[in-house]
């Protein structure tokens, strides 16, 4: 299974980057059928890693949530896998553009960490919070990189429209809000499970530790997207920025905490 997973992984790498091109012909020639070609690749590429995560999860006997390798997959999995919906509900297919690279950069990423399979240290023993906490990760994640990719599409496009063959700037930012929207309760639910793990981890529902700093950091970044996003003077380009700011505390988070901040959650660097 876990060789299995990892041809499945680089089948969907591939299937990504060709989508990505794809999608990038179908905005410069602005021909439907390269759009469809992009289509049918993104959904390849949701496919095959879809099995590489499940693959791995049978590999392993736990969800595919203990070190960054699996953490990437999954956090690609999900960037993907909002896109795909967000594309067929909106028709805005443009957005691959913007989104698809983000799911390229996560796999890219995972390619250059160890893949191993290790047993899972204490603190990660608790099988049913670990699916659930990381599971809503992850899909916070991948709706908030969704919401960033429309966002910057949002900014290309401007207020006035400026580009005939991209979606309005009003529909994109349909998109980023319904995207936060969802994405928004799940983070929320992050923080309480955590704090409730933390509990029967580490004796304690919250310690400051970086990794939980910055996850609330992030979560009062949309709280404040949301709550200032029917104010006057807070559309448009404003909300956009404050959503580009959102996803990069995301990465924080994610990256720059796991690897380079140390704290009692320095353990998911490895």
């Amino acid at each position: 299974m876990a060789s299995m997973s990892l041809y499945l992984f680089s089948s969907a790498l591939i299937a990504l980057i060709i989508a990505f091109g794809f999608h990038v012909v179908y905005i410069w020639k602005r021909n439907h059928g390269m759009g469809m070609v992009a289509t049918m690749f993104t959904w390849m590429g949701a496919l095959f890693l879809g099995g590489a995560w499940l693959t791995r999860w049978l590999a392993t006997g736990h969800a595919p949530y203990s070190n960054m390798y699996e953490y990437s997959m999954s956090f690609a999995l999900a960037t993907t896998m909002s896109y795909v919906v967000l594309e067929r509900k909106y028709n805005a297919r443009h957005l691959g553009t913007f989104i698809l690279p983000i799911a390229i950069a996560l796999l890219a990423y995972a390619k250059t960490v160890p893949s191993a399979i290790e047993p899972l240290i204490p603190a990660l023993q608790n099988q049913e919070l670990l699916t659930i906490h990381v599971a809503c990760a992850m899909i916070s994640y991948g709706l908030f990189a969704a919401s960033f990719g429309a966002a910057v599409t949002q900014l290309v496009q401007g207020s006035k429209n400026r580009f005939s063959w991209l979606p309005p700037s009003s529909t994109l930012e349909e998109i980023s809000f319904r995207a936060v929207a969802v994405g928004f309760p799940f983070l929320a639910l992050v923080l309480v499970l955590g704090a409730y793990w933390g509990n029967i981890a580490w004796g304690r529902y919250w310690a400051w530790d970086p990794k939980e700093t910055s996850a609330l950091v992030t979560w009062l970044i949309y709280a404040v997207y949301l709550h200032t996003r029917n104010l006057a003077g807070w559309k448009g380009d404003r909300s956009a920025i404050v959503l580009i700011v959102g996803f990069g505390a995301v990465l924080f988070t994610y990256y720059a905490v796991n690897l380079w901040v140390v704290g009692l959650h320095s353990y998911a660097g490895v």
